[in-house]
């Protein structure tokens, strides 16, 4: 695409925006994948669309807050991606973007809005704050219609209950024979949302001979900031990560050596811990960003390459009395694993090395769930909207189980599963491989 765009006008950031931009050949391909253009009908809603509007601010000839509403209700599912013959790099123009507009105080948006964005960062990416939030949405749904509009949306997505807290050790040796050596990112939200994920990550991954390391120093992957365009705000975890799994994976307390790789078990946190070096660019951290982001992989992956030295046994045990032998697993792909870090057959294949597993597909699988990161709180009728349909394709499948590998999506799925009365199970794939263990030990224990 042709444009006027002074990439040195933009600072860092300006030459992979100006690389995006110039990429995209008005095909239109991109439409198709797209939900947003899905939901709305409109070209301006659409990645195409979106293009255009922020050449057009980056040249100067449109004020941001023209644009504003169309780049806000973009998911950044990257859906767009995949779909593109040209090869767009739709994730180097549209979070750079959003922290260009920030950092140069154009966004136009209520009070409300920026209180509400204001909490979100104050609390989500830092645990303990998170759960004290969550015990506090108790107090705010039984308010009911004194909540303002703008807060409600938290309050709907607040889970009811918060499970335990559950503290991880520095070091989770190998069962058996050490095969390999990784790091693990525990994530903020998902310690409080689901803990059981990492508790069942770290299961899988010592009964398949792999010493699990969690540095204790770390944070939150920055994603959340990154994506709503806080630059500042996600370099700051960014370096904190950095700093953590350099230092903390070295002897990790056990003096095991050097880590493998670093792994994630959250899509969304494994895309931004990717984008690293976008994050930093043009500082003193870039260097170490790019070689540090090469290191990290979701866990499906990692276990795909090493392979399973333990199969699982048993599927019976996991579908509950009455049922039948074979558990129908729906697998829902992630934006963040499918789209950004182009993971689709990793975890299908050790879904599918569970002895009675039937694994099944969602119709329109290519299709965000709406959760989106703080998606489901910035633009909570649209993430509705799709929330539902996605719930809709489950329930159509006739699964017993939904296994997804990002826990927004797992929120989300649970709360419009709930929504429309369905019996489903949300799990991590995680979840169901350790399921499956443990289904098997008790069968084996049993005879």
């Amino acid at each position: 695409m042709q444009h006027t765009i002074k990439a040195a006008e933009h600072g860092t950031l300006g030459a992979p925006m100006v690389r995006a931009v110039e990429a995209c050949v008005h095909c239109g391909f991109c439409l198709a994948a797209c939900p947003t253009y899905r939901e709305f009908g409109q070209e301006m809603d659409s990645p195409r669309g979106r293009i255009v509007l922020m050449k057009q601010v980056l040249e100067g000839t449109l004020p941001w807050a023209d644009a504003q509403p169309h780049v806000d209700r973009c998911l950044g599912c990257l859906a767009c991606e995949p779909a593109c013959p040209s090869g767009v790099p739709y994730r180097d123009l549209i979070s750079p973007f959003r922290a260009r507009m920030n950092e140069d105080k154009k966004s136009v948006r209520t009070v409300g809005e920026n209180v509400r964005r204001w909490l979100v960062a104050q609390a989500i990416p830092f645990p303990a704050r998170f759960r004290r939030a969550l015990v506090g949405a108790k107090l705010g749904r039984a308010l009911g219609g004194l909540v303002p509009a703008v807060l409600r949306p938290m309050l709907a997505l607040a889970p009811k209950t918060v499970p335990a807290e559950v503290k991880l050790q520095a070091v989770y040796p190998a069962q058996g024979e050490r095969r390999a050596r990784v790091a693990l990112l525990a994530g903020c939200a998902q310690q409080v949302l689901d803990p059981d994920i990492n508790v069942a990550t770290i299961e899988v991954l010592t009964r398949n001979g792999i010493e699990v390391v969690v540095p204790e120093s770390q944070g939150c992957c920055g994603g959340l900031a990154w994506h709503t365009g806080d630059r500042a705000a996600a370099q700051t975890f960014a370096r904190r990560n950095l700093d953590a799994f350099s230092s903390g994976v070295g002897a990790g307390g056990s003096g095991g050596g050097e880590v493998e790789a670093i792994l994630t078990n959250a899509a969304g946190c494994g895309s931004a811990m990717h984008e690293y070096h976008l994050v930093l660019k043009g500082t003193a951290d870039e260097a170490r960003a790019e070689v540090f982001r090469k290191r990290v992989m979701d866990v499906s992956v990692f276990l795909a390459k090493i392979g399973l030295r333990e199969r699982p046994r048993a599927v019976r045990a996991m579908a509950g009395p009455g049922t039948a032998a074979t558990l129908k697993v729906a697998y829902h792909d992630a934006c963040h694993l499918a789209n950004a870090q182009g993971v689709r057959a990793e975890p299908r294949a050790l879904l599918r090395a569970i002895p009675g597993v039937e694994l099944g597909e969602l119709a329109d699988a290519h299709l965000c769930c709406g959760s989106a990161g703080t998606y489901n709180l910035d633009q909570p009728e649209t993430a509705a909207s799709l929330g539902a349909q996605k719930a809709a394709a489950v329930i159509a499948s006739g699964a017993d189980v939904v296994a997804s590998g990002n826990i927004g999506c797992l929120t989300q799925l649970r709360v419009h599963l709930e929504k429309a009365g369905s019996p489903v199970r949300v799990r991590h794939t995680m979840q169901v491989l350790r399921d499956a263990y443990r289904a098997g030990d008790a069968e084996g224990e049993i005879g």
